[in-house]
């Protein structure tokens, strides 16, 4: 009754979260209608959009930190957790190194969702959707990874977040900050500082593109491709890990919004692995 009566006095009073860092794989999960497998990638380079996380400050995080906003730290859907990242903005040059520590974005569309304070240091555009390559370190990845409990059974479940939605930012963001990877009431975590120091390379925008399964055979590419016929495309040669591969891509598209509606109609299609790269 108390609780009905007072509503905020007992948000005051509610327990707080614990922070339980663990390393973090995951099983194979579906997020709107898309399924994500899981998988181990310490030399992984990808573009794609990044959006900004919406998630509610003390939210546990799939390998079990609390959630915090002003965080330097991301969610992905496939990477290992946690992983360390460095992420570039290709629209103004801006990068900084984060930390990837839950599952997401739920939106099939979104590579990468940042939180608001690492989102404010690269530079986010009003719309809070960036075009971002992101580039996993090897050495720092497998350093906090290897110094946690979980890193040697995979069989934890990370539960993607729900909804993802994006925000402008405000005016007051810094360009250098310190976040030292503390934890409390937990494990110790990794000795892996991150600076929060941003540097600037040459901005590389490119276009909006949707990649589609690569395959050995380039009849099956282009039996890919023509399942969405009514989009512009073309089957190109690529280096796959065993040698040449060809894949199928539609577009290019010039903004994100036609690259969603082109994304949208490709895995109406069927095409469910489909997903949006900068080249």
């Amino acid at each position: 009754m108390l609780c009905v009566l007072l509503p905020a006095a007992c948000a005051r009073h509610a327990p707080q979260p614990t922070a339980q860092l663990h390393y973090q794989l995951g099983a194979p999960y579906q997020a709107a209608g898309v399924w994500r497998y899981p998988t181990e990638r310490y030399h992984l380079t990808e573009t794609g959009l990044a959006t900004i996380d919406d998630a509610l400050p003390g939210t546990v995080t799939a390998d079990g930190e609390v959630f915090d906003p002003k965080a330097l730290s991301g969610a992905h859907p496939t990477l290992q957790l946690p992983a360390i990242a460095r992420v570039t903005n290709l629209e103004n040059g801006r990068q900084v190194t984060i930390r990837i520590d839950d599952r997401g974005p739920a939106d099939p569309g979104r590579m990468l969702s940042v939180t608001p304070r690492v989102a404010a240091l690269l530079g986010f555009p009003a719309s809070g959707v960036a075009r971002v390559r992101l580039d996993v370190l090897p050495a720092e990845s497998h350093a906090v990874a290897d110094s946690l409990p979980g890193a040697s059974t995979l069989a934890l479940q990370a539960a993607p977040r729900a909804v993802v939605t994006a925000s402008p930012l405000g005016s007051g963001a810094s360009i250098r900050e310190v976040n030292a990877m503390t934890q409390a009431d937990g494990p110790a975590t990794a000795p892996v500082p991150l600076s929060g120091a941003v540097t600037t390379v040459p901005a590389d925008p490119g276009a909006l593109w949707i990649v589609l399964s690569p395959f050995h055979n380039i009849r099956y590419a282009r039996d890919e491709r023509r399942r969405v016929p009514d989009l512009p495309g073309d089957v190109v040669p690529i280096e796959g890990q065993e040698g040449r591969e060809y894949r199928a891509r539609l577009g290019p598209f010039g903004s994100v919004s036609q690259a969603d509606a082109a994304l949208a109609q490709a895995i109406h299609a069927g095409i469910t692995d489909a997903r949006i790269v900068v080249e």
